[in-house]
């Protein structure tokens, strides 16, 4: 197989993956991969056995109490990020959020089966390149590359960590193949 023959077989396999997640905001996918074999897979969501979001509107007394503050009596919707509720964008309000990154999950899985990371490409379905703690989790696993759809940073302190730490990012490279995000 070519290389985007891969990518787009790996591809595949993240948006799959990205679909287990109960995130309410946003289902993201990722893989390890070393030598065309997956070793890890992860995708975006609480702890295990912990409550997902659409639990947490009926036994986090912390979280009701605060939309309740906001919103009076009508204090969730179960389909509805409680970030959202709330009013923060992607990105902000994370002190409300429980999950763990697709690729900190991912990491972990791996660990969790004592399989080495050192090496590995991770592939991720999604449009934008890791947050700053995700990639401090990528280069201190040994992660070597990054494969992305899109090469759109997430912030400057990310730009800083790629650029200074030999990690390689490179976007699917599957020809004629569409990549909706």
């Amino acid at each position: 197989m070519k290389k985007s023959d891969w990518d787009q077989y790996f591809l595949k396999i993240t948006r799959a993956v990205g679909e287990n997640s109960k995130c309410l905001s946003r289902q993201i996918g990722a893989l390890l991969v070393r030598d065309k074999s997956i070793i890890s897979t992860g995708y975006n969501g609480p702890p295990r056995g912990v409550p997902h979001c659409s639990e947490r509107y009926t036994c986090d007394e912390h979280l009701i109490a605060h939309l309740q503050a906001l919103h009076g009596e009508r204090t969730h919707d179960e389909g509805v990020c409680p970030r959202r509720l709330m009013g923060y964008g992607s990105g902000e309000g994370l002190n409300f959020c429980i999950a763990s990154h697709a690729e900190v999950n991912c990491i972990n899985n791996a660990a969790r089966q004592g399989i080495c990371t050192r090496g590995s490409t991770m592939y991720l379905s999604c449009n934008i390149l890791p947050c700053k703690n995700c990639l401090c989790e990528i280069i201190n696993a040994g992660i070597e590359e990054v494969v992305v759809l899109e090469h759109q940073p997430y912030d400057q302190t990310s730009l800083f960590l790629i650029k200074h730490s030999g990690l390689r990012i490179r976007t699917y490279e599957i020809g004629d193949v569409s990549c909706p995000s």
